[in-house]
């Protein structure tokens, strides 16, 4: 059986918070020891990324072949919104174990007050 977690300090809650939603999704989710769910994030946003990287080399082939010749042009819209949609359903995934995270912490800080003032 393993021994119960040490607690979460408030700075590594505030930075898990701070890279959830301002770097890269998940990864604030598993320095908060959320490793399901920030494991989850991560690669939905990497998967909502990948999509998104593709839609811009497809659009610069296109863009370039039309300059150098006779290219058809594709649409290929929908895959920078499917990988937009993906990035940002790991995003809010992200944000509600944020303030999970957050909310926790204000427990074990309660928690502390009320022992001390015992």
């Amino acid at each position: 059986m393993k021994p119960p977690a040490k607690p979460l300090s408030p700075a590594v809650v505030r930075m898990a918070i701070a890279i959830n939603q301002f770097a890269t999704p998940g990864l604030g989710s598993l320095l908060g020891r959320r490793w399901i769910a920030g494991a989850g994030q991560l690669c939905l946003s990497v998967i909502g990324f990948t999509f998104f990287l593709v839609w811009f080399v497809k659009i610069m082939i296109q863009f370039y072949g039309t300059v150098q010749g006779n290219v058809e042009v594709k649409p290929v819209g929908w895959i920078a919104w499917t990988g937009l949609v993906v990035f940002a359903i790991s995003w809010l995934w992200a944000l509600v174990t944020s303030v999970s995270l957050w909310r926790e912490l204000s427990r074990q800080q309660e928690a502390a007050a009320f022992a001390q003032t015992k």
